[in-house]
């Protein structure tokens, strides 16, 4: 039998206090990043800011509970500058009546990076497990926020619900071109060249075919920022071809504008009310 002093059993237990304190502490850590969490207002409705470790974004709570108890969401691109703004109060708003989140993520004018492309999945995480958001997301790409929703999307088929998209960058070539998109990504034109099959959207499309993610596009024939046929009109195509189920709604007459036939659709809004809580991914 093991005797023990006073003094030495006291040491002891203390090692074994602290052993356990650092053990928790870096369980703690590893667990998730500092969060912060600041109250405003969006769209007319509680908007939760939040800072997760490095990562930027909000969610935009439902001003009225989804009838079956689901948490359905729409998450938006790109989150710069004035984006989103008030051009999105309309369908915004509607959607939040009908139980769903609104959500965005500040990854700068990265043109889906790979880098912001992981941030992305840390966001994503982060709001799935905190705050029961469905597994499955119904992605917003407008303007360029097409080459950020894609390049994350072709990675996560899985967590997709649908993609509607208005006016979209699906092709890096035509814009912002080679040379911008290299160095947002930290990359040379000619390293980007070589792998531009890896982070080009309308050339990623096989994952989201495969998974039966549904596809909407809302396009003017007159857009000469981002023209129609190298982008929606290109990707819808080649989707389509991959038996993916895709449409293209083209507006006539109208160019990479914010008037009510993009921003006050009733189209738009029926997709994301009919293909917007999927189901969870396998597994969940």
């Amino acid at each position: 039998m093991h005797r023990f002093s006073a003094s030495s059993l006291a040491t002891r237990l203390t090692i074994v206090f602290l052993g356990w304190i650092t053990i928790s502490g870096l369980a703690s850590a590893d667990n998730s990043p500092e969060t912060s969490v600041t109250e405003s207002k969006r769209f007319n409705s509680k908007c939760l800011e939040l800072q997760i470790g490095d990562v930027k974004g909000f969610v935009v709570q439902p001003t009225a509970p989804a009838a079956d108890g689901s948490k359905p969401w729409v998450w938006y691109a790109p989150t710069l500058g004035k984006y989103p703004g008030a051009r999105m109060d309309w369908l915004f708003s509607r959607l939040l009546k009908q139980g769903y989140y609104i959500c965005g993520t500040s990854v700068g004018d990265s043109f889906g990076s790979p880098q912001s492309r992981a941030i992305y999945s840390k966001f994503y995480a982060h709001v799935v497990k905190e705050y029961g958001l469905s597994p499955k997301v119904n992605l917003l790409p407008q303007s360029r926020g097409g080459l950020m929703w894609y390049n994350w999307a072709v990675e996560n088929p899985e967590k997709v619900a649908c993609i509607g998209g208005i006016y979209p960058v699906c092709d890096l070539t035509s814009y912002p071109g080679l040379a911008a998109t290299a160095k947002a990504y930290g990359m040379t034109d000619a390293d980007l060249t070589a792998q531009l099959a890896q982070h080009n959207p309308i050339e990623r499309l096989a994952p989201l075919a495969k998974a039966k993610v549904p596809i909407m596009h809302l396009h003017g024939d007159n857009d000469k920022v981002v023209p129609l046929e190298k982008n929606s009109g290109e990707l819808i195509k080649r989707y389509q071809a991959l038996n993916g189920p895709g449409e293209l709604v083209v507006i006539p007459d109208k160019g990479h504008v914010e008037i009510p036939e993009f921003f006050e659709s009733e189209k738009l809004l029926e997709f994301f009310l009919q293909h917007g809580k999927g189901s969870p991914p396998s597994g969940k």
